[in-house]
């Protein structure tokens, strides 16, 4: 099989969208992926999409706090792959910028 070609696409972590158009919308990351790799991060962000759906409507169960909450570990669990993925996919300033957040361990940032 023959190895998938790498495009540029710019990703936006608010809306979770991925474009390969620069001036289409907001963007917060620049990536290089292939088709696989897109189909994954895509499939993060769908996940994170449920899970916030699923924490709006535990919202209305106030005596759960958000540190016993499924959902927000759920959530919070994926961001970091999406995070990470982009560390491992994208530009120097997407890694400059995440390495900033200091919210994946140095360990993590290139293995």
């Amino acid at each position: 099989m023959a190895e998938q070609q790498k495009k540029t696409y710019y990703v936006s972590m608010e809306t979770g969208e991925i474009s390969q158009v620069k001036t289409a919308s907001p963007w917060d990351f620049q990536i290089e992926a292939t088709d696989d790799e897109i189909i994954q991060l895509r499939e993060y962000f769908d996940q994170n999409y449920s899970t916030d759906w699923q924490a709006f409507f535990r919202t209305h169960v106030p005596y759960v706090q958000y540190h016993y909450d499924r959902e927000n570990d759920a959530y919070d669990r994926t961001l970091m792959k999406i995070y990470q993925l982009i560390y491992k996919l994208g530009n120097e300033e997407a890694k400059a910028h995440i390495r900033s957040l200091g919210i994946i361990p140095e360990e993590e940032l290139d293995s």
